[in-house]
C-alpha cells in the first residue's frame, strides 16, 4: 500500500478517496524544472518520501486501527510536551487550523489544505510557517511519538501559568500571531506574483484574518523549568 501511494499520482491514491497531493507534487516539478536548487543544502539528500506525506498517513492509519474514528473529538483539544532546542523544538506552541473558505490555497502550496500547521514562539515569532508542512509533522512526530501518558512536571508548568486552563489570555495572543503571519505571507506571495509573468494571485481568495479560522488543536511546547 505504501508502495502504491508513493508512485501514484494524487488522484489515484487508494488510501484516501479525497487525495489531493498531485497539485502540490506539480508545483514541486515546476520548481525543480525553473529554480537552482543547492543540495549542499539538504544535508540528508532528497527522498522520494520528501515530496509526499505518506509515512505519515501509515502513521494516522495505524492510530486509527487501535485507538478507532477521530471523527468525534472535539477542536481545542491540546497537550504539553518538553522543549528540546538541540531537536529543533524551542519553546513555543503548535497550532493545528482549519480554514473556512476551502477556496484559498496560495499556489496550492498547502497540501493540507484546508487544514494549516504553524508553530510560533513564545515571542510571537514565527518558527516555522504554513508552507513548511514536512518540516512541522516531523518536529510533532519528534514531540509526540509514543508518549502516552502527559509529561507532568510541564503540564505543571502549564497550569500553574494558565490557572488549569482559566487564563488563555497569552496563547489566545499567539494564535492572533500565528494567523496574522499567514495574512502577511499571502501578501508577500501577490506581490511576487505580480512580478513573476504568470498568473497573479493578488486579490484572488484572499485569507481575511481570525474570522477565516476555527482552531482544532495545538501543543504547547513547554520548557522543563
Amino acid at each position: 500500500m505504501i508502495i502504491a501511494d508513493v508512485t501514484a499520482t494524487g488522484d489515484d491514491n487508494v488510501l484516501s478517496a479525497k487525495a489531493n497531493d498531485v497539485s502540490y507534487r506539480k508545483e514541486q516539478l515546476r520548481r525543480l524544472q525553473e529554480e537552482v536548487i543547492e543540495l549542499e543544502d539538504l544535508k540528508t539528500g532528497v527522498s522520494i518520501t520528501d515530496l509526499g506525506l505518506n509515512e505519515f498517513r501509515m502513521d494516522l492509519l495505524n492510530y486509527v486501527k487501535v485507538a478507532g474514528d477521530l471523527a468525534g473529538v472535539p477542536n481545542g483539544m491540546h497537550a504539553v510536551v518538553p522543549a528540546a532546542p538541540d531537536k529543533g523544538l524551542p519553546p513555543g506552541v503548535m497550532f493545528a487550523l482549519r480554514n473556512r473558505n476551502h477556496g484559498v490555497n496560495i499556489n496550492q502550496q498547502n497540501r493540507l489544505h484546508p487544514y494549516y500547521l504553524i508553530y510560533v514562539g513564545r515571542d510571537g515569532e514565527v518558527i516555522i510557517n504554513h508552507m513548511e508542512v514536512k518540516k512541522l509533522l516531523d518536529l510533532l512526530r519528534t514531540a509526540c511519538k509514543g508518549r502516552s501518558e502527559p509529561v507532568i512536571e510541564v503540564c505543571r508548568i502549564f497550569n500553574r501559568s494558565t490557572q488549569d486552563g482559566r487564563d488563555m489570555q497569552a496563547y489566545s495572543s499567539l494564535l492572533g500571531d500565528a494567523i496574522r503571519s499567514m495574512i502577511d505571507l499571502k501578501a508577500d506571495k501577490d506581490i511576487d506574483s505580480l512580478f513573476s509573468g504568470h498568473r497573479t494571485t493578488a486579490l484572488v481568495d484572499s485569507i481575511a484574518g481570525l474570522d477565516d479560522f476555527e482552531l482544532i488543536a495545538f501543543v504547547v511546547v513547554q520548557e522543563a523549568s
